[in-house]
């Protein structure tokens, strides 16, 4: 459940690459009426990529902060967790085998 969260999340996040494509076809309108550059709508490009790539990195550091967060209010069991009783349940069956 909680992958399909972040599936989910991650998702809203992909909508943002999409910012990209409409960046660069607004760009070129404005080119194409004469009311930016082509250097300016080549910056304007880039800097929209730049700010975008900072807000996912953003959004993904919320979103595992937020998972973190609802996994320890409902007291689930990590990987590190289950690794350990794991590691425990193996050195007592050794145990209990070599007592036999």
């Amino acid at each position: 459940m909680i992958d399909l969260l972040k599936k989910t999340i991650y998702m809203g996040i992909g909508l943002a690459e999409m910012t990209q494509e409409k960046v660069e076809e607004i760009s070129r309108e404005l080119i194409k009426k004469g009311e930016i550059t082509e250097k300016e709508g080549k910056d304007l490009v880039a800097e929209m990529v730049r700010k975008s790539a900072q807000a996912q990195k953003s959004l993904e550091k919320q979103v595992d902060r937020l998972v973190e967060k609802a996994l320890s209010r409902l007291n689930v069991a990590t990987k590190d967790d289950l690794a350990g009783v794991k590691k425990s349940l193996a050195k007592q069956i050794a145990a209990l085998k070599a007592k036999k």
